[in-house]
């Protein structure tokens, strides 16, 4: 009586990825309008002929032009062409800077020294060079109190001003009070 039951996952076929061009026998509307490897017109010809000029010559069939009337294809070393895409999208997020942001978090009824501990932390990350978040996070009746939370960031302010500056401040958001600083630039 006993067996083994087996769950199949359902069959989903490969989707090609949306931002790449068809590439040979993805291609599917015929007629086509032909480029060559070197950039000359070749006319208007069937899609087999087109595919049979690009195995000839050894490279793909690339439809680059899908939204015309017949569709623009071109013979073209895809592999290579890609490649060379791909390299250059790696090289100019290398070149990118990303500019990291770092949170600390206060309460309104905060002791002195978790105050300074806090503080702390929050110059170590401006001296790293990084952007720093101060949130004063409120609770309950704490909100009725609101100018608890601006005397902090006050004092926050106060103790970063040869390290930070104030690039944004807000007032009481629902139940938190937030303030960004960035690195002066006396630290490059």
């Amino acid at each position: 009586m006993g067996g083994t039951l087996t769950i199949r996952k359902p069959f989903r076929p490969v989707r090609p990825n949306v931002n790449e061009p068809r590439i040979n026998d993805r291609i599917r509307k015929s007629p086509v309008r032909l480029i060559d490897a070197d950039g000359g017109q070749l006319g208007i010809v069937p899609l087999d002929e087109a595919k049979t000029r690009a195995r000839d010559a050894g490279l793909d069939l690339v439809e680059v032009g899908d939204k015309a009337d017949p569709p623009v294809v071109k013979i073209m070393d895809w592999g290579k062409v890609k490649f060379d895409r791909d390299k250059k999208a790696r090289e100019s997020r290398k070149k990118s800077v990303t500019i990291e942001v770092k949170e600390v978090k206060f309460r309104p009824t905060i002791g002195d020294n978790d105050f300074n501990i806090k503080l702390n932390r929050a110059i170590r990350f401006l001296e790293k060079g990084k952007k720093v978040k101060v949130t004063v996070f409120f609770r309950y009746r704490q909100l009725r109190r609101p100018e608890l939370g601006v005397q902090i960031l006050d004092n926050v302010t106060k103790a970063t001003t040869d390290l930070a500056i104030v690039e944004s401040r807000s007032r009481l958001e629902g139940r938190q009070m937030t303030m960004i600083l960035a690195p002066a630039q006396a630290q490059v």
